[in-house]
């Protein structure tokens, strides 16, 4: 529970009688950065003193802190016992301040820097392949995307499981039983969660070199709710990129059907007359071009196993973000700029606030068009409606279903020649139907 969902590295229950024998074994090589960033000066000189602390699972690891170099090397090997492939390992790189107390300074007054993090998913590994790389360390701060240096590391996946063992383990849930039979609500999971990562900031402040509470929270990604206009975008360009191929297949549905290309238009008449008159061929014609799209993409994968996946700052929109959002985004709870700051934030956060409004009532209006069908909210459409379901219900009954989809396809397809550029009538009537907007106050 101290973990985000989206790179969480230990599924298992807290029962130990309850785990299941581990699939592998992952190997971290940590051989060092250079080029890092000074993050301090002492005696007028710029300096860093960094270590680097690795998490997987409940086992936490930290390296020595290598003084006064930009350039540190540590060469350390560290080994995971690895229960589950969807499991993410996570490093991050910081800056001690025991300099800073050496000179007389109090080093509670002056946190561990973060100098940047790396992910690998364990997913991502073949089993036995060594991977070494250099990983750009990358940080957001309020004055935008700054480059710390790199890290170089070596990782190595070792599968001791049977191989039909490891691939069923793609098949089972994720979470414990106990999280299906009673599941935690949302509220819960968040109180839990932060109860959690202050449980493990106390405990390993505790240890030997201590780790201090802002590395563990960074570690943890303590803040991954927190409000971010950037993230919101982000995310919407997410959801465009995923939708971008079913957005690609209705623009060509929408040339095909107005003869673009003739050609093509005249091979889907051909392709529609044999899967209506051959229906056992559908299903396995469908399998047949998601396995040709599979081993297709399977091309990318030979030119991107040398570079494991990392983190990406045009995915991110951290590179063209506005200076106000960043400050926004690293503005703490309660806000502590000065209230005309504020109420321009509040402001704006309306202005969204009100375009997601129109667009869930758009969508909400949507749904209530299609309930009016039967509702009789409007008794002559109501009545139109269900006057053609009887006739359609008489038609398919009397006429053979192949006759039918043959009809309907070739008249969806027609030349232009027959196809009025109006919106069609069934669009026209869908239209027309009444919703719930107009009773709202």
């Amino acid at each position: 529970m101290d973990e985000a969902a989206h790179v969480c590295s230990d599924y298992r229950p807290t029962a130990r009688q309850l785990w299941k024998p581990p699939i592998g074994t992952v190997e971290l090589g940590i051989i060092g950065c250079r080029n890092l960033l000074p993050m301090k000066a002492i005696d007028g000189k710029g300096c860093t003193d960094a270590y680097c602390v690795a998490k997987y699972g409940p086992k936490w690891i930290r390296t020595r802190t290598v003084s006064d170099s930009l350039d540190p090397r540590w060469n350390e090997q560290y080994t995971w016992r690895v229960f589950d492939p969807s499991t993410v390992l996570t490093m991050g790189i910081f800056d001690s301040s025991g300099a800073s107390e050496s000179e007389g300074e109090k080093s509670a007054t002056r946190p561990d820097l973060r100098m940047g993090k790396v992910r690998i998913r364990i997913s991502s590994l073949e089993t036995g392949k060594v991977y070494r790389n250099s990983y750009p360390l990358i940080v957001l701060t309020n004055n935008g995307v700054k480059k710390m240096g790199e890290i170089e590391v070596a990782v190595r996946f070792i599968r001791s499981a049977p191989t039909l063992d490891f691939l069923h383990v793609y098949t089972q849930p994720l979470l414990p039983l106990m999280h299906h039979v009673k599941p935690l609500g949302v509220v819960q999971q968040e109180v839990l969660r932060s109860t959690a990562v202050k449980i493990i900031a106390v405990h390993l402040s505790r240890s030997e070199p201590p780790m201090r509470r802002e590395v563990v929270l960074h570690m943890l990604d303590a803040d991954t709710h927190a409000f971010s206009m950037r993230k919101v975008r982000a995310n919407w360009v997410r959801i465009i990129n995923v939708i971008a191929g079913v957005i690609d297949i209705v623009r060509w549905i929408d040339d095909t059907r107005v003869w673009k290309n003739p050609t093509a238009t005249v091979l889907v008449h051909a392709l529609l007359v044999l899967l209506v008159w051959f229906p056992d061929l559908i299903v396995p014609t469908l399998a047949f071009y998601v396995f040709a799209i599979g081993a297709w993409n399977y091309r990318f994968l030979r030119s991107s196993k040398a570079a494991l996946p990392h983190f990406d700052p045009k995915l991110s929109l951290a590179e063209a973000v506005d200076r106000e959002e960043l400050d926004e985004e690293f503005d703490g709870m309660p806000s502590g700029r000065s209230p005309e700051t504020v109420r321009a934030r509040y402001d704006k956060l309306r202005a969204v606030g009100a375009r997601v409004q129109t667009v869930l009532g758009d969508l909400a209006a949507q749904g209530e068009r299609v309930q009016a069908l039967v509702t009789w909210r409007d008794p002559r459409a109501t009545g139109i409606f269900v006057g053609l379901c009887f006739v359609v219900a008489m038609i398919l009954y009397l006429v053979p279903t192949k006759m039918v989809a043959m009809a309907s396809g070739f008249y969806c397809f027609r030349h232009p020649i027959f196809r009025d550029r109006m919106p069609s009538p069934a669009l026209n009537f869908f239209r027309r139907l009444p919703s719930l907007s107009d009773r709202l106050m």
